[in-house]
């Protein structure tokens, strides 16, 4: 395939007659000559493996880092926002299918580089750059020149994931200036082997824990499905794994769902996000929120020791910031965990 988004891949292992492994997502899809991975994204063209979404962008805006939701990364900021097509999961809520869902045409392709984007993002005045809406692992060799060149002008680096890329696919990107990771668990393995194609949760949970080790930062996302994954004895079984292996200073996000894709079960009960942030903070969690219910409470950062509210938001929105220039409660002094710099202290509330 001669197009410009068509490009060697960075991980995988050539084999016997012809075939080869990817070694980019935890799948390792092993591709004969002239075929597809699980993702669509790969393809095995006389017996070496290529990417067919080099700067093939589906979405690309400036967006707040709230959204994400990042909550103690670079508070305030904004990130310009992109992303390619398909997934290596097949979530059937999925909130993005209109990307997700979409198989990559490179001969209707229109190649974005990575100078062009970057050099967007200054002239926007984002702070920073981020892969989202889709699966970014899926755009790992693209991504990884634009956060190499973002790093240098001092963009921050960020992935929006599910966090099943492989451990060398994670050192690569730490190792080109990505030091954000929001990785969304879907749930316990019963969830991913029914919903995410046979996915192992194991592994998401590795990478939160070895990305931690790396220095990145880590918030967990939790989108809590009606009739999937709202059960009690599930939620225990994420605040349980989310203490083991990220710690209780990491940010847990209970996020409500609405039905989308092919899945109709209604949205989330409030009173179910309330219970799992209530769980939470029982268990030892410091920092637990609820998402999309703009104007909750439990939007909002607590300080862990005197109570008082620290941070407030309003959805994707930084209301006010309270945490001082050293990142400290201003009543007690306790120290709350910031990644980057505090952007927009007190901004307009806006709904």
């Amino acid at each position: 395939m001669d197009y410009e988004v068509v490009r060697e891949a960075i991980l995988y292992d050539k084999l016997a007659n012809g075939k080869v492994r990817c070694g980019l997502c935890e799948r390792r899809c092993t591709i004969e000559d002239g075929l597809r991975g699980y993702c669509k994204t790969r393809m095995n063209i006389n017996g070496k493996l290529y990417t067919l979404v080099y700067g093939d962008l589906s979405a690309l805006e400036s967006r707040p880092i709230e959204i994400k939701p990042f909550f103690h990364y670079w508070p305030g900021s904004t990130a310009l926002t992109f992303s390619t097509w398909s997934c290596n999961f097949n979530c059937i809520w999925c909130q993005n299918f209109h990307l997700s869902k979409v198989e990559p045409k490179p001969e209707k392709a229109r190649f974005v580089s990575p100078e062009k984007v970057v050099n967007m993002a200054i002239r926007n005045g984002n702070q920073g750059l981020c892969a989202s809406f889709q699966e970014p692992t899926l755009l790992t060799e693209w991504n990884i020149e634009v956060f190499k060149l973002g790093s240098k002008m001092g963009l921050y680096c960020c992935y929006v994931s599910n966090g099943y890329m492989t451990l060398k696919a994670l050192k690569l990107l730490k190792g080109a200036g990505m030091d954000g990771l929001k990785i969304d668990v879907k749930g316990d393995q019963e969830v991913y082997e029914k919903y995410c194609g046979g996915a192992d949760v194991g592994k998401v949970w590795r990478n939160a824990e070895y990305a931690k080790k790396m220095d990145i930062h880590v918030e967990i996302v939790n989108l809590v499905v009606t009739g999937v994954n709202d059960d009690e004895e599930c939620l225990r079984w994420i605040i349980e794994q989310h203490l083991k292996h990220v710690g209780p200073e990491t940010p847990l996000h209970f996020t409500r769902y609405y039905p989308a894709y092919k899945f109709s079960n209604p949205p989330t009960r409030i009173e179910t996000l309330e219970k799992a942030y209530r769980m939470a903070k029982k268990a030892g969690v410091m920092y637990p929120y609820i998402g999309n219910v703009p104007g909750h409470p439990y939007e909002n950062t607590y300080c862990p020791s005197c109570g008082i509210p620290v941070i407030k938001r309003y959805g994707s929105y930084l209301v006010e910031c309270k945490v001082t220039n050293e990142g400290k409660c201003p009543n007690c002094g306790w120290v709350i965990p910031i990644s980057g710099r505090i952007y927009g202290r007190r901004l307009p509330l806006r709904k």
